[in-house]
């Protein structure tokens, strides 16, 4: 692959990665109103109205802009620290963001139990 192969490569895996963050968000949020729902009391301020799904919808929207840019930085550093032109380097670091991309929109979910075994 020549260098301008990198960049039609990276062009490409970019609707993979939206696709998985869409999918990623939806079943984080998902998982999020029935962990909340179970696990932090309705004393606490946990309720999903129309209101929470527009402004979480709207931040997700906003936190997938942002990761769109941080992908930005794979091509980077596969242009950069990919002397050898590899496509297993190019492969591993794609698959290296978009799990952690996906997986971090658990986390919310994830600590809402954590904290409920600490605390009870």
């Amino acid at each position: 692959m020549q260098k301008t192969d990198a960049e039609n490569w990276w062009k490409q895996k970019r609707k993979t990665y939206n696709i998985g963050l869409i999918i990623a968000g939806f079943l984080a949020f998902t998982l999020y109103s029935i962990v909340g729902s179970h696990f932090i009391p309705y004393e606490e301020g946990f309720e999903i109205t129309i209101f929470t799904l527009f402004f979480q919808g709207i931040g997700y929207l906003i936190m997938m802009a942002i990761a769109n840019l941080c992908y930005n930085l794979g091509y980077f550093a596969d242009e950069n620290f990919n002397t050898s032109n590899s496509p297993k380097f190019r492969k591993n670091l794609f698959n290296f963001g978009f799990w952690f991309s996906v997986i971090l929109p658990f986390s919310v979910p994830t600590w809402i139990v954590i904290r409920y075994l600490i605390t009870n």
